[in-house]
């Protein structure tokens, strides 16, 4: 366990990019040119779109997709007139980034960087942060969200998509509850070993203190909230969400 655990997921999500994963898949031209005009919708977990009226005006808006990479979320921005950053720890899904802004032709910032370290911007640069569900691969979330709270502008948005740790209660096929929470492979070596085995990487549960609390804690105001499930398997045919999406503001 000696070797930094983010790194490691890095590694793990640039190989899941190679394998097809689906968040590492960009969109076509053909999204592209819809969401230029007017025709989009973007996701922060697995399949509701993020309501259109959780947004700032976007154009002209300076929007940091925080682990957001992969060439889904930034060039929809793009196309609606925002000025995009991306920050990602996977060269891969920057690759996406670069390769999508390339063929359609406009600027973005892309910068790798580990989102548990203090984030390189200045205070109050950014009016939006789009944060997908990807939390789940570090272990504190608060200091992330102290660090969103500092880089936003005053008014600014958070949108932050969240696990709720039911996904790390149960085995494979969803039916067995196998595994007890708070889930830290970081404190359980059987739980590391594991993770690297089934080419998992690092992953952690977070509970609603550390989620909506660390973002209140953190200066923000929760303006909305919406539930979401993993879009297949045993758990979404019964209904059960796993996943849930905040708007928070910053005072």
């Amino acid at each position: 366990m000696n070797r930094e655990y983010t790194q490691m997921n890095a590694e793990t999500i640039d190989r899941w990019v190679a394998e097809g994963w689906e968040w590492g898949v960009p969109i076509s031209h053909e999204i592209y040119e819809k969401a230029l005009r007017g025709d989009w919708s973007v996701l922060l977990t697995s399949t509701k779109p993020v309501p259109k009226d959780w947004f700032c005006d976007l154009k002209g808006a300076k929007v940091l997709g925080l682990a957001s990479g992969g060439g889904q979320q930034m060039p929809i921005f793009a196309a609606l007139g925002a000025e995009c950053t991306v920050l990602d720890y996977s060269g891969a899904q920057l690759e996406s980034e670069r390769m999508v802004a390339e063929r359609e032709g406009y600027a973005i910032e892309l910068i790798r960087a580990d989102m548990t370290k203090p984030l390189p911007f200045a205070d109050g640069r950014f009016d939006l942060i789009f944060h997908p569900v990807s939390n789940c691969y570090v272990e504190e979330v608060l200091p992330i969200w102290r660090e969103c709270h500092r880089i936003l502008k005053p008014g600014g948005i958070l949108l932050a998509g969240l696990d709720n740790g039911f996904n790390f209660l149960f085995g494979e096929d969803e039916t067995k509850i196998v595994y007890r929470l708070p889930y830290n492979p970081l404190k359980d070596p059987a739980l590391y070993a594991e993770g690297l085995r089934e080419n998992s990487g690092v992953q952690f549960s977070h509970s609603i203190e550390e989620q909506i609390g660390g973002q209140l804690a953190a200066g923000f105001q929760l303006t909305g909230i919406y539930e979401d499930t993993n879009g297949r398997g045993f758990l979404h045919e019964h209904g059960v969400p796993c996943f849930y999406a905040t708007r928070a503001v910053r005072k």
